[in-house]
């Protein structure tokens, strides 16, 4: 990893991790090892300015806060990446998501908790 930010559980005792000014990667864990599943650059063909927070929602999805762009993206087990929030944003740093549908992002540039349904 070079410079690792934020990490998040994923399913099937998975872990997802972002390195800052890079990528955003999948790894598989077992008692013995970690091992690289795939990187969200490689398999969706994105990039990202600055990935800081992730989470994993309750379909496996993963979120992404791009503190660079100011942007959240939403990548799906399959499929293309869905942005979700493109607009008022100032810091993204931190994400997390609930059962219930609604996205939390740590907004550090107005120093505040966003909800977004």
């Amino acid at each position: 990893l070079q410079g690792p930010r934020y990490v998040s559980p994923a399913p099937k005792g998975s872990f997802v991790v972002s390195e800052e000014c890079g990528d955003v990667k999948v790894f598989t864990s077992s008692m013995s090892s970690c091992k690289l599943l795939y990187s969200l650059s490689s398999k969706y063909g994105h990039r990202f300015g600055n990935p800081a927070g992730v989470c994993v929602d309750t379909e496996g999805s993963i979120l992404v806060a791009d503190e660079q762009r100011r942007m959240v993206h939403l990548f799906p087990e399959h499929g293309a990446p869905v942005c979700l929030v493109s607009t008022g944003l100032q810091r993204p740093i931190g994400v997390a998501c609930s059962s219930f549908g609604h996205l939390f992002v740590a907004d550090a540039g107005e120093n505040c908790v966003k909800v977004f349904k």
